[in-house]
């Protein structure tokens, strides 16, 4: 059930004219053939064993492969199963070869992460998906129109495949390998013809539409009426009216869509792991921080160079974030930051990794599938999950380029002027390469800030007790660790336990921090790996305790020392901790809307970034910044730097996202595959009006953009955006109670706890805000925290 409100919009695109603030979060999986809920029990009594826009304006990472992402599951009993139909012929042939060892078709409390291997994939899946068969073919034999009769079994079915297809898709994310990308890609088919069938079958669909025609309809609750809603057109998105060749056809594009979505994926990963520049010479690393020098040292070792260090070298450059960002930033040799940028936006555009043609072909497709279920163009169909609609959102984006595009123009002019007053010969023609070092050095000279000696203040472990020291002042709850309790995929993956006032716990986290570029693929993102069910609660238990993880790919500890994060790291850390939070403190009892799910996808991003807010308050940061050595707390003065320097170049870095959401808009509504005009056209045109620096002729970022590619983002990288308006106004009504008062700032965060991160996609996303602030959205928030009010100033 989308949210059409006029009053939201014209309140969204009046708040967005001048914002300037873009980041990059995780991604949340669309419904019905996306997310479901997994089981699993209260380990109370357990053995001990259990995707952000591209960069943002303050360079954190946030993606996550929506299109790919499914959930992880901690309890599971084959045992129940009902009886078991005839498998596909190539599910039977895979079937006499099942090892009764296989860690997927075990019984767990947690996910067995470190025990999963590649050759437990295909004997695994095709198990599963020969008893889900049976058990569908059951459901839709006895389906009736009411919730013990279809919602609950249907939840179930759902949810066993989720649980182990959920462990395979995460350790493809997170611990890559070629013999897992053999696996999935031979036992995927498979596993997408199930789920066709599942969302094409006509005995469930006819049984919501049922419940909804009934005179018991009005008598459901809301968060009831939104899943009956939610799987209606979920359907028919799925095509479960089509018939004859149009349903061949459709699922033949899902099949291949499919396909592809993980070649492109895996593609960008390949290019940023084959770019490699090993250095010798000092001098050509000139300007470089320590931290850097001695993460590009530690790559060298690892790569052989067993006496590399961080003051004579070798090193090695990559592609991976935290690497790449330094060179840009920071590298005062500008042949080498012309050689890694010129590398870094043709990533995966050339050779055997070329994604160009795999790009034309999901286009291609998409509009396919858009004119098979009778809309004009894929972001119709794309718009249909969302708040917005095609031209409320390429309205906001006008109203922001226009509002950007000045204050960008005398962004570049004043890197220009400070360029010439440093000496630098390439002040009359500065290039893109140029663009972030010259940035840096502007904002070190305007605010006397240097993020890398900031680094000391901001260890991992002084942030995460800050961070988690603020959710119990905010929402009363305590979080501990709890490693040991679960398996883990790598040795520097954390575990916690969330436990509510009353020290019972109600959910748990996974945190995956460091960058690993061997194996791991960039962004940072949450997902769920169990959520909130009362329909699957175990042993007795009134409800599943959700379960999340975060992955983060920062700058990880460099000899003795932890790791030292960057400001703009902090920040992201925050960010995915608002999805989590919104996943674990869930108190809807209907899995199928519980804690992400259900959100429409435009407003999902209000509790990550409303906490990305608190790093700017000063308890906060100053409970964070210690000196990782000697205990010092950041100066005060700095803090205030901080502060003034929240909304640097705020022109620039709005256009900049402003590129990425049109270009996504006009390739999926006016762009048409297989016409003379190509889709590096389509990006240049776009620039002519959001970039004031053209890119180079040669820029393929189009080709490791995984976000609309390989994720969920397709016609909507604009909902960063329109959800801003929410997250600061949201932050605002802490500034309204008083952000020194104790008390009120706790009475408030008891409010938001139990609106926006407690009613989960059971209400309205604009309902669930007006109960917690009282009254609809107002931009003013999000226009004074942008710098963009006379006399405003970061909260």
């Amino acid at each position: 059930m989308k949210i059409k409100s006029l009053a939201l919009q014209a309140l969204l695109i009046a708040g967005l004219l001048m914002a300037s603030r873009f980041t990059l979060t995780a991604s949340i999986q669309p419904f019905l053939i996306r997310t479901y809920s997994l089981s699993v029990s209260s380990p109370s009594r357990l053995p001990k064993s259990l995707p952000c826009p591209l960069w943002s304006s303050s360079f954190s990472f946030c993606l996550h492969n929506l299109h790919n992402s499914v959930t992880s599951s901690s309890i599971l009993h084959f045992s129940s199963c009902s009886s078991i139909s005839s498998p596909s012929m190539a599910a039977s042939a895979a079937l006499d070869e099942i090892p009764q060892s296989n860690p997927l078709l075990q019984n767990f409390y947690f996910p067995p992460f470190d025990a999963v291997e590649a050759k437990h994939v295909r004997p695994g899946i095709l198990t599963l998906l020969k008893t889900l068969e049976g058990d569908l073919e059951e459901l839709e034999r006895t389906v009736e129109p009411s919730w013990s009769k279809l919602v609950e079994p249907l939840e179930k079915i759902t949810d066993r495949l989720n649980v182990v297809w959920g462990i395979v898709n995460h350790l493809k994310s997170v611990k890559d390998t070629a013999d897992l990308r053999i696996a999935i890609e031979e036992v995927q088919p498979e596993k997408v013809k199930f789920q066709l069938r599942l969302g094409q079958s006509k005995p469930i669909y006819n049984a919501f539409k049922a419940i909804r025609e009934s005179p018991e309809w009005n008598t459901l609750n809301d968060a009831r009426k939104r899943i009956v809603e939610s799987q209606i057109k979920e359907a028919l998105l799925h095509g479960v009216t089509l018939e004859d060749d149009k349903r061949d056809n459709f699922n033949k594009i899902q099949q291949e869509l499919e396909r592809l979505s993980h070649k492109f994926d895996e593609n960008v990963l390949d290019a940023t792991k084959k770019f490699e520049k090993l250095i010798v010479d000092k001098h050509e690393v000139d300007g470089l921080p320590s931290t850097a020098l001695g993460m590009a040292a530690q790559t060298a070792v690892s790569k052989g160079h067993e006496n590399a260090t961080s003051e004579n070298g070798p090193w090695i450059i990559t592609l991976d974030a935290p690497c790449y960002l330094s060179v840009m930033q920071h590298a005062k040799n500008r042949s080498l930051r012309e050689e890694v940028y010129y590398a870094y936006i043709t990533r995966a555009s050339s050779g055997e990794m070329d994604n160009t043609s795999i790009i034309d072909q999901i286009l291609k497709l998409r509009l396919e599938k858009a004119k098979i279920l009778n809309f004009n163009n894929y972001a119709e169909v794309s718009m249909e999950t969302k708040m917005a609609t095609v031209e409320k959102a390429e309205e906001l984006l006008e109203k922001l380029r226009s509002a950007s595009w000045n204050a960008a123009v005398q962004d570049l002019e004043d890197l220009k002027d400070f360029s010439k007053k440093q000496g630098a010969v390439e002040a009359n023609d500065l290039n893109h390469w140029d663009i972030s070092f010259w940035s840096e050095r502007l904002r070190e000279s305007k605010f006397d800030i240097n993020e890398e000696e900031l680094r000391p203040f901001f260890s991992l472990p002084k942030v995460m007790d800050g961070l988690f020291s603020l959710a119990k002042t905010l929402f009363d709850i305590d979080i501990e660790s709890a490693d040991g309790l679960a398996a883990v995929w790598d040795k520097d993956v954390k575990f916690y336990r969330v436990n509510n006032s009353s020290g019972s716990p109600i959910a748990y986290f996974y945190f995956d921090p460091y960058t690993r570029p061997s194996e791991k693929r960039g962004g940072a993102w949450m997902d769920e790996v169990v959520s909130r069910s009362c329909v699957l609660a175990q042993d007795g238990a009134p409800a599943r305790l959700p379960i999340a993880h975060m992955v983060c790919n920062q700058t990880p500890p460099v000899g003795e020392k932890p790791s030292l994060m960057t400001f703009r790291e902090v920040e992201t850390v925050f960010h995915e901790f608002g999805h989590a939070l919104q996943h674990m403190l869930t108190k809807q009892d209907e899995g199928l809307v519980a804690g992400i799910r259900g959100i429409e996808w435009d407003a999902v991003e209000l509790p990550s970034q409303f906490m990305e807010n608190w790093c700017y308050h000063r308890e906060t940061l100053m409970s964070i910044a210690k000196h990782y050595e000697t205990g010092e707390s950041l100066p005060e003065e700095v803090y205030f730097k901080l502060l003034t320097a929240r909304t640097f170049r705020a022109g620039s870095l709005s256009l900049r996202q402003l590129r990425f959401a049109s270009v996504d808009l006009e390739l999926h509504t006016k762009y048409v595959p297989g016409e003379p005009e190509l889709i590096y056209a389509v990006d240049q045109r776009v620039c002519k009006q959001t970039q004031v620096l053209p890119p180079l002729a040669d820029d393929k970022f189009l080709c490791s953009f995984s976000h609309i590619f390989a994720g969920g983002y397709a016609a909507g990288y604009y909902s960063y955006k329109w959800a801003e308006v929410l997250s600061a106004d949201a932050f605002s009504a802490f500034e309204d109670a008083g952000l020194n008062d104790s008390k009120a700032v706790k009475e408030t965060g008891h409010r938001f706890r139990e609106t926006i991160l407690a009613l989960g996609g059971g209400r309205a996303p604009l309902e669930v805000f007006v109960e917690f602030r009282g009254r609809e959205p107002s931009p003013e928030p999000l226009l004074r925290h942008s710098g963009l009010l006379p006399g405003s100033a970061a909260a």
